[in-house]
């Protein structure tokens, strides 16, 4: 039991800093990740960002879910909890349409018409505050891969062990403090688990360093100077 999520986040960055890579970067997934991740990117020295994927619930059964997406997808699903409600072609294309929107809307609240943050060539830990079916996780560590880091790890505090299971498959490792076999669900592990407000996730809050040429990082604005940017893959 964690007594909230800032404590969760404190815990957990003794966690990851035994295991964090020599160029880490912290990305949460919003709005509940953020508090956790504070912690986590303090211990190791760095900025704070964002990656943002949103749930598919399931119609009528909002704290189920059937899939998960990042703003631009692809949309990722559980195909067993497809084939079993039938849902039609059209309207599943509306639930992911929604959820999309949704992501955008967080993004732009988050992080302005800012970049989204360098990643490539770095250690990557993206922070949540538990995982119950890791269908949000599975959307964002997938984004993530795409941008080819050096490596990927998923942290969080408490987690269905079935969960931590699959997605040990996703990224090179996941940290996890707690995996009870009676999980039931992410809030049952804290003693205090408020929602998360947009206010709340903008002022814990960091922006990464820019790469060269990115508006405001080394090079950018005709400087001609070189620049500090993330190391590239061979």
């Amino acid at each position: 039991m964690f007594r909230d999520r800032r404590e969760a986040g404190e815990r957990l960055a003794r966690a990851v800093a035994e295991r964090a890579g020599p160029r880490p970067r912290v990305l949460a997934l919003p709005r509940g990740g953020v508090p956790v991740a504070r912690p986590v990117a303090d211990a190791l020295g760095v900025p704070l960002d964002i990656v943002v994927a949103r749930k598919i619930p399931a119609p009528g059964s909002p704290e189920t879910a059937i899939g998960a997406t990042t703003a631009e997808g692809p949309a990722l699903f559980d195909q067993r909890a497809l084939d079993l409600l039938g849902i039609p072609e059209g309207r599943l294309a509306e639930m992911v349409g929604a959820q999309q929107a949704e992501a955008r809307r967080r993004l732009l609240a988050y992080r302005g018409e800012d970049p989204e943050p360098e990643v490539t060539g770095y250690d990557v830990v993206v922070v949540d505050d538990g995982l119950a079916t890791g269908m949000s996780a599975r959307a964002a560590l997938t984004s993530v891969l795409t941008r080819r880091p050096a490596s990927l790890t998923l942290a969080v505090p408490v987690g269905a062990p079935e969960a931590v299971r699959a997605l040990s498959g996703v990224c090179d490792r996941v940290v996890c403090l707690e995996t009870p076999p009676d999980f039931g669900a992410v809030s049952l592990w804290y003693a205090r688990f408020p929602q998360v407000t947009d206010d709340e996730v903008r002022g814990l809050l960091v922006r990464l360093p820019r790469g060269p040429g990115e508006p405001g990082g080394p090079g950018s604005h005709g400087s001609g100077g070189p620049g500090d940017g993330p190391p590239g893959r061979p």
